[in-house]
């Protein structure tokens, strides 16, 4: 019994010392000067995602609405679904990308995961709605958890800008509109050079078939074809050998394969060549790939496409043509050039992919609950990247980003003169034109044309007690200083006038 009670008087004792401890810990914060038990936040951006102020949000407007009126030029129409989806929707549809996959906790009782694209998420629309043909763009962002490397454009979240064209059609004309879409897009941002890799998913297959890979290996192997745009050739074979138990005569005629490029001229070659013949597969993507070549002249955008043989694109649902547009810093290489076996010609001078898309035949099929499938092409614009280039190219110029559409700046000379400012810039916004006042009784002249000078405001309609007898408005240019008195029932067409001509 007195053991027992020992035993308790040492808890109580341990107890009690452990609150002294705590206590004096607690003074010394307060000695400190502590925050008055108010929680201090860190004050960041979660990894891998990024804030955007003004000036950077006016560059990426201009981005999407060039994007935007690409796609609207070809006929698009534009749909939206949930930023998650059902995790059941998205399993297996990305290859060893699945990793990246955004799980959520139970929220009562769904299992639900952050899309990862905007292509799964189309193809169960599809299949939900039971819709066969549909031309649909889609901007919006998407989920990866990826250890970002923020620098060369990769985030956890960022927007993606898609274009698709399902439906029953013939071979490779809508295939062809996605290049040409790319092309247009890629040359009205004015980036610098670029070049359009195109490949075919039947081609690499037929190519591993006939090289000696196992079936059961063709998506790893693609998968690691895939990051020859990344890793040296040397590299790139040892994952194959030692990784992915590839033997190494099948890696090194692989390795012949993918070092080849070219244009149609390629794919008529290989239909020859002694191996890719053999396969049916190989032959198929291959008398497409000149199909296609031959609509891309029509289009007028050959000089910047090449059929590539490196060009993998891990993604699994891939069933035909596929294809990648990258940047280039030196000059575009000459299509029809082959490099020696290693790695793609353009390698020592890429910047990165900005854009890139394929054919998914059976995609939608997979959600179908009767297997019925829609074929299905798309592309897919890095806007990511398309933005850090266009935000260094507005920082290197020295031309001032404007972050807002006012075009004119109702002002006033004089005091108590702020109800005649308010008519005239109700007057204006009725009139649907950008107009702001300033939140004072009585600014300053000088203040709000400042005010004007650092906001672009290319005009300024001042008024003051002569004005306002006189029934007219004192218009200035910002630019050139310049001031003209136009009659209050003439005011608006002038403003117009001249905002539109500037």
């Amino acid at each position: 019994m007195a053991s027992a009670l020992g035993s308790g008087d040492k808890d109580r004792q341990f107890t009690n010392e452990i609150d002294e401890e705590v206590a004096k810990l607690l003074e010394l914060k307060a000695q400190l000067g502590g925050d008055d038990g108010k929680h201090q936040f860190v004050l960041k951006t979660a990894k891998g995602t990024r804030d955007y102020n003004p000036k950077q949000m006016a560059i990426r407007e201009k981005v999407f609405n060039t994007i935007i009126r690409s796609f609207k030029r070809h006929g698009a129409e534009t749909i939206d679904t949930p930023v998650f989806e059902l995790k059941e929707t998205l399993t297996g549809k990305y290859g060893e990308d699945s990793k990246l996959i955004y799980d959520l906790k139970d929220q009562g009782g769904e299992l639900l995961s952050l899309r990862y694209d905007l292509t799964v998420p189309f193809a169960r629309y599809l299949a939900m709605n039971k819709i066969t043909n549909i031309k649909r763009y889609h901007i919006a962002k998407v989920y990866r958890r990826d250890n970002p490397a923020m620098t060369r454009g990769r985030y956890r979240e960022f927007y993606q800008c898609d274009f698709d064209i399902a439906g029953q059609y013939d071979a490779m004309i809508p295939d062809a509109e996605c290049l040409k879409i790319v092309h247009e897009i890629l040359s009205e941002l004015d980036l610098g050079d670029f070049r359009i890799k195109v490949n075919d998913r039947r081609i690499l297959d037929g190519m591993f078939a006939v090289c000696g890979v196992p079936d059961d290996k063709f998506r790893t192997i693609c998968s690691t074809v895939d990051k020859l745009d990344k890793m040296a050739w040397e590299d790139v074979k040892k994952e194959m050998v030692n990784e992915k138990g590839l033997s190494e005569e099948a890696a090194d005629q692989i390795g012949e394969y993918v070092s080849m490029q070219g244009g149609m001229d390629l794919a008529e070659r290989l239909l020859q060549d002694q191996k890719m013949s053999q396969s049916k597969q190989a032959c198929a993507g291959l008398s497409d790939i000149k199909l296609l070549f031959s609509y891309l002249q029509l289009f007028q955008v050959t000089d910047k496409v090449v059929f590539d043989l490196s060009l993998a694109r891990g993604l699994d649902y891939y069933t035909g043509i596929i294809y990648e547009a990258v940047l280039t810093q030196a000059g575009v290489a000459p299509v029809s050039t082959e490099t020696p076996q290693g790695a793609p010609a353009e390698e020592s001078v890429s910047v990165g992919s900005v854009a890139g898309g394929g054919r998914y035949d059976g995609l939608v099929g997979m959600f179908d609950p009767k297997g019925r499938k829609v074929p299905c092409v798309g592309v897919s614009i890095g806007i990511e990247r398309v933005f850090s280039i266009m935000e260094q190219k507005a920082e290197a110029s020295a031309e001032k980003v404007r972050t807002t559409e006012v075009q004119v700046m109702v002002a006033s000379a004089q005091k108590n003169l702020l109800e005649e400012r308010l008519k005239l810039v109700t007057e204006l916004w009725k009139a649907g034109i950008k107009a702001e006042v300033m939140y004072k009784k009585n600014p300053k002249l000088l203040s709000q044309l400042q005010h004007c000078e650092e906001s672009g405001i290319p005009l300024v309609a001042i008024l003051g007690e002569q004005e306002l007898k006189d029934g007219v408005v004192k218009l200035r240019v910002v630019s050139t200083r310049e001031e003209f008195d136009i009659c209050r029932a003439g005011l608006l067409d002038e403003i117009r006038r001249r905002t539109s001509e500037a």
